[in-house]
């Protein structure tokens, strides 16, 4: 299910405000072929606002984002589900679609107006649901799922459009311990195909031991951007999550590990 690698995405010095209010400022990222990339920051720092301008979703203030060097404006949105899937944060549907029908509908960017799924939609839609361990679930309305189950079923939507990057706002929210592991190890086998990944993720420790980058959030501004031990250190830390922390590396793993000991003393 990997999608062809591609020129990547150039996010050029991209500012967003909202009814006058600054939400990201400058930002200057580039994400390439076979990167598993964890945007991590506080509530706020606007990670789901730059996915959500990666899929045109909202628009730059200023600034310019290329995928494969053309500008993001210049891409229709159906050529764009093509290339970049999308899984937001919390998502939610009222209709009661079969749980089938709903990841049936990551196809619909590769189908005519009038174009009926053909087989092979379906094996890639069958396929998805098994490695998101939904097939379970495949005749159930979706309303009627837990919200760790819906949020795997969406998964699989995204994975059935086969895209070439994905991009998953808090893929692991609602997820018990067994199903947050198998999203995450999912993920990273899909980067080892040529997919690239930009997941905002809440939790340092999913996101220092899978991730072998980290984009650091802070107030609209990019703190950090590079391997988790450069990322979470005690001063970026106490600067972005106001908390004094001790960092230890796995013995076995080798990854950092972040304790939280103490919120941080105002002004430090």
């Amino acid at each position: 299910m990997a999608g062809a690698e591609t020129g990547g995405i150039d996010i050029q010095k991209v500012s967003l405000s909202r009814r006058g209010r600054p939400i990201l400022h400058r930002i200057d990222l580039k994400i390439g072929g076979r990167e598993l990339i964890g945007l991590i920051g506080p509530n706020g720092a606007g990670k789901s606002s730059l996915l959500k301008l990666l899929m045109k979703l909202l628009t730059p203030t200023d600034g310019a984002i290329l995928l494969d060097g053309k500008d993001l404006s210049e891409w229709s949105h159906r050529a764009l589900a093509q290339r970049v899937a999308y899984l937001p944060q919390s998502p939610s549907l009222d209709s009661a679609f079969a749980c089938r029908e709903v990841v049936l509908m990551g196809r619909y960017a590769h189908l005519g107006r009038f174009e009926r799924e053909s087989s092979r939609d379906y094996e890639i839609a069958q396929e998805a649901m098994r490695r998101t361990a939904t097939s379970a679930l495949a005749d159930r309305p979706v309303t009627e799922l837990s919200g760790g189950e819906l949020q795997r079923v969406l998964l699989a939507r995204t994975l059935a459009q086969e895209a070439s990057t994905l991009l998953l706002d808090e893929p692991t929210a609602n997820l018990d311990p067994q199903h947050q592991l198998g999203v995450i190890e999912l993920v990273a086998s899909l980067v080892e195909k040529g997919i690239s990944v930009v997941m905002a993720l809440h939790d340092l420790h999913l996101a220092a031991r899978y991730c072998r980058r980290l984009i650091l959030l802070h107030q609209g501004e990019v703190i950090a951007d590079g391997a988790p031990r450069a990322v979470l250190t005690e001063q970026n830390l106490r600067r972005v999550y106001g908390i004094e922390a001790e960092i230890t590396i796995h013995p076995t793993l080798h990854y950092p590990v972040v304790t939280p000991l103490s919120i941080a003393p105002p002004g430090r």
